[in-house]
């Protein structure tokens, strides 16, 4: 049996997938805000969330691996990881891309009936918020979509000496220009304040409430694609 280690942003990037694997348990992983465990395929699945951007992806695989694998006196003895993989919602910089599509960044081989792309996934501690921003991003790298944790999963798969994966669903196109800048509300931590971002909305709600209402149900989608992607997918 393998065990595969899954790092997300948020929770609800994960929920299309646990859906789908059935019966999850909670797994106490204090470094990270929501952790699970999983039994598919005949492999063990590890799956944590802690927030977006590098610092909250450090802070939740801190302490928790050696060079053998996972070893921690609340999950059981050292577990030789297979593969660790990055996974969430995207921005699309690619304009032929569409909400729910399915990116797959990275040399390390993935297969499935489903359909995806593979192209560069750039990683930045920022959002990128305009079509304007994601059109520069484009012509600057060639990338095809970017996000927050990546480069830093990547990171800590290499220290650990395991394969590499990211599976990405787009939840805001190309085109797309977010309802609000969601950079202005990131703490000291780089967590987003769904409290300060609840207080812009209604302070306008007329133009911000329905975008914020479109990106949810683009969130809905995608994180429902993702989840038909990883429950079929092999890495």
């Amino acid at each position: 049996m393998n065990t595969w280690l899954v790092v997300a942003a948020e929770r609800r990037e994960l929920d299309g997938v646990l859906k789908r694997w059935g019966a999850c348990s909670k797994l106490d992983w204090p470094e990270a805000r929501h952790a699970f465990e999983a039994h598919a395929r005949g492999d063990r699945w590890l799956l944590v969330a802690n927030g977006p951007g590098p610092r909250l992806v450090q802070q939740a695989l801190a302490r928790r691996m050696n060079v053998s694998g996972l070893k921690t006196d609340t999950i059981g003895p050292t577990v030789n990881l297979a593969g660790v993989i990055s996974t969430g919602f995207c921005g699309a910089l690619d304009p032929a891309l569409q909400v729910g599509d399915i990116v797959v960044g990275g040399d390390s081989p993935v297969q499935s009936n489903r359909p995806f792309v593979r192209g560069e996934i750039l990683s930045r501690d920022r959002v990128a918020v305009t079509s304007a921003e994601k059109a520069a991003i484009r012509a600057k790298t060639g990338a095809v979509a970017v996000e927050m944790e990546s480069a830093a999963v990547a990171l800590k798969a290499a220290e650990w000496g395991v394969p590499f994966f990211c599976v990405r669903a787009v939840s805001d196109t190309a085109a797309d220009n977010l309802p609000l800048d969601f950079n202005l509300f990131r703490d000291a931590e780089g967590r987003f304040s769904r409290g300060r971002i609840a207080l812009a909305a209604m302070a306008r709600p007329f133009s911000v409430m329905p975008g914020l209402l479109d990106l949810d149900r683009s969130s809905r989608r995608a994180a429902e694609a993702l989840g038909e992607f990883l429950a079929d997918c092999r890495f």
